[in-house]
């Protein structure tokens, strides 16, 4: 047997190129920060620290500046404002709900409660239907109630405030279940609040007045898209 044979006597297959690694500088990875608006110039002297001098632009948008950087290594930062004042901040989950209304950092009207929304079950036939309705009911007093504590405290129960009007909000911060969300800025009684501006932060636990406080700093955040050399 050759040593271009195998055990049975057939000719071995040509050896396969090995594969060489690939040579080149990295992929840029992006990442977003949220940064209190106070800290943004801080966060940049840092981003110079980390990656060198670096040129800017700025354009002027009715959320705030945006700034495009460019280091000196490749890096990049986008920033997102978000400064929109008042501030109307809404959350909705199965297990509650908190509405508020900012003017800056601070809240200066809120309402936070508990509604239980039945989880879905795995039965099946009678039962299943019944659960079904039962879970539908729930989830639509749910809607309800948020409905009517946004209109009170982002609308002052008028819907159709004048146009300027101090205690509505410019911009809305939403976040827990989309589609409860959804529903609840759907309602008609809400649609002065349809065009606004909105940061969305689905990632929220249920409502709590902390959750709400929460919600709202990272509202009021700067958001800053990094790519990395």
């Amino acid at each position: 047997m050759g040593s271009r044979q195998d055990h049975r006597g057939r000719p071995r297959a040509a050896a396969r190129p090995r594969l060489q690694p690939l040579t080149g500088p990295p992929i840029g990875r992006a990442r977003t920060v949220e940064v209190d608006p106070q800290r943004l110039d801080r966060w940049f002297a840092g981003f110079a620290q980390r990656h060198g001098p670096y040129d800017a632009t700025e354009e002027s948008t009715p959320g705030g500046v945006v700034r495009d950087a460019r280091a000196a290594d490749g890096a990049t930062a986008r920033t997102e404002p978000f400064g929109h004042d008042p501030l109307g901040v809404v959350l909705v989950r199965r297990g509650g709900y908190a509405v508020g209304l900012a003017h800056g950092a601070a809240l200066t009207a809120s309402k936070v409660g508990t509604r239980h929304v039945q989880s879905r079950t795995a039965a099946g036939g009678w039962s299943q239907q019944r659960f079904a309705r039962r879970r539908g009911k729930q989830a639509d007093e749910l809607v309800d109630a948020v409905v009517a504590h946004t209109r009170r405290l982002l609308l002052g129960d008028d819907e159709s405030p004048p146009a300027g009007a101090p205690h509505v909000p410019r911009g809305l911060v939403v976040g827990g279940d989309r589609i409860l969300v959804r529903e609840v800025l759907d309602a008609p009684a809400l649609r002065a609040l349809g065009g606004l501006p909105r940061r969305e932060l689905y990632d929220l636990p249920d409502p709590r007045r902390d959750v709400l406080e929460a919600a709202l700093r990272r509202g009021r955040a700067v958001r800053i898209t990094v790519t990395d050399p």
